[in-house]
């Protein structure tokens, strides 16, 4: 809707905006999955005196200001920080204001929405299909895969979502760290701030509205698979 609200008013930049957006959001999530599930697997069946912590860990970007965690990732990341001189020795040069550093921030500022429905997927498994598998002489890395994971499933997709729409929609962080800057680093969040700062207001109420209905659409989405009692979303 959106996008040809854009292509109608004659917005054609707003193209490459949408595309490093969904690149932004499709990567984090990508990643995120395959980094949340190992993580989710250990806070939900783990016994280790280290669960709180991570699990805090995990959870702080949830109440912390976004800018905040902006400003200190991009701290880490300039010529002075600890991954900056990384990359620096690597030859990568420094991550801030560069499309890696919105990727590394997005992915650290949506981990919980990752995580948390992962370990809630895997605490409602209980323990009896493990031990069945177990009882069939099935390994526990065989069981993690051929049992946990299939039945976990909702919750993969309830993180993919949240991951992905959460991702989109993240403005702080991805302003400290990559600034404005079109065709690197401007998203749909950024460009809406440009607009406003330039007192472009109807360029703004366009794109505001788009990703107010995308939001909506989201969330109406999986409220309505959850009363299907086809998925568990965490809060």
């Amino acid at each position: 809707m959106v996008i040809a609200l854009m292509v109608m008013f004659g917005n054609d930049d707003v193209w490459p905006t949408i595309w490093l957006t969904a690149k932004l959001a499709g990567l984090t999530t990508l990643i995120l999955l395959l980094l949340a599930t190992p993580l989710a697997w250990w806070l939900a069946r783990g016994g280790s005196r280290w669960r709180a912590p991570v699990s805090a860990l995990v959870t702080l970007p949830l109440v912390l200001p976004p800018s905040v965690l902006g400003f200190y990732l991009l701290v880490a990341l300039g010529p002075q920080g600890p991954l900056g001189q990384v990359t620096q020795s690597l030859g990568w040069g420094t991550l801030a204001f560069s499309f890696s550093g919105l990727l590394l921030g997005s992915i650290v500022y949506s981990l919980p929405f990752a995580v948390q429905p992962l370990q809630s997927a895997f605490e409602a498994l209980g323990n009896r299909p493990l031990e069945a598998a177990a009882t069939l002489r099935a390994r526990p890395l065989d069981a993690f895969f051929s049992v946990a994971l299939p039945l976990a499933r909702p919750g993969f997709l309830t993180a993919a979502v949240l991951t992905f729409a959460h991702t989109v929609g993240e403005f702080g962080v991805v302003l400290m760290i990559g600034g404005n800057i079109p065709g690197k680093t401007r998203v749909l969040s950024t460009q809406i701030y440009g607009h406003v700062e330039a007192m472009e207001y109807t360029q703004a109420h366009w794109l505001s509205g788009g990703m107010l209905v995308f939001s909506f659409v989201v969330l109406l989405a999986l409220a309505m698979l959850r009363n299907r009692g086809a998925l568990r979303v965490t809060p």
